[in-house]
């Protein structure tokens, strides 16, 4: 199983939004895709801004690409997280899961 790890910051006044947004729309996109397994989604605040945390869980790194594309190193977003994000990271991280 491969876990694929994405971070994200919102503004604080903008992470009741963004929660919901993710339950919304992205949470039922990763559910919809052929190979995924769960996943664990993460805020905090820190320095006066949200962190999100999003790890999700998949079968392996071939069925990553049914949702990220052939390019599946590279983060994933959606046109709303503009409205959102402060940044946006170009790649997300994988790791194996062994226990």
């Amino acid at each position: 199983m491969i876990a694929r790890i994405w971070r994200g910051r919102t503004k604080i006044a903008d992470m009741d939004a963004y929660t919901n947004f993710m339950k919304v729309r992205a949470i039922p996109d990763y559910k919809n895709t052929k190979g995924f397994v769960s996943l664990s989604f993460l805020k905090r605040v820190k320095n006066n801004q949200a962190h999100f945390t999003l790890i999700t869980y998949w079968k392996n790194l071939e069925v990553i690409k049914n949702f990220a594309g052939d390019d599946f190193e590279k983060a994933k977003y959606y046109p709303e997280d503009t409205n959102f994000l402060l940044e946006f990271e170009s790649h997300v991280e994988h790791h194996e899961v062994f226990a």
